[in-house]
């Protein structure tokens, strides 16, 4: 997979599990876990693969007092960021209930930047086997990542991340 690095915010939260969850599936030692608090864009810069973890709807979105932190910070960094040969894969957390018309958009901006600034995107996985009203994620019939429901279907984030992490090792 070359040098990784798996850059996920926010932290403490669904997505701090995840992220600590897909590392458990990885060889020890071939990979840096960094969360976005603690990022630069030259820290994306030294790796050649990256796995970036977002959510659509969360801990700095409802809870005011973490406005200015995560995502909503580090967008703007990884915008100016040139990805060209770089290998990008991405998973999103997203509520597929409540937000059905919504769901993990954030994962198709994020993926949308990697390719506007030339990086390629590992990892896609099949609409199909989702139920959501739309999402900005999709693209012909593929997820641009993987998307997780941790509120509504937690129960399938351990198979649906097995199966990525196979699927990306032999994609990287």
């Amino acid at each position: 997979m070359g040098n990784l690095a798996i850059f996920f915010g926010p932290e403490g939260g669904a997505v701090n599990r995840v992220a600590n969850l897909l590392a458990s599936k990885l060889e020890p030692g071939s990979f840096d876990l960094i969360s976005i608090n603690n990022a630069s864009a030259s820290d994306i810069g030294r790796y050649e693969t990256i796995i970036f973890g977002l959510s659509t709807i969360g801990r700095d979105t409802w809870d005011q007092k973490f406005g200015n932190i995560d995502w909503s910070k580090f967008m703007p960094v990884v915008s100016q960021v040139d990805f060209t040969g770089k290998k990008v894969a991405i998973f999103g957390l997203g509520d597929h209930i409540t937000y059905a018309f919504h769901f993990v958009n954030s994962m198709g901006i994020l993926a949308r930047i990697v390719q506007n600034n030339g990086g390629t995107l590992f990892g896609k996985v099949s609409a199909a086997e989702y139920e959501f009203s739309d999402s900005e994620a999709v693209e012909e019939g593929m997820f641009l990542g993987l998307p997780l429901d941790e509120d509504f279907q937690p129960e399938l984030t351990e198979g649906r991340l097995n199966a990525w992490v196979t699927q990306i090792k032999a994609e990287f």
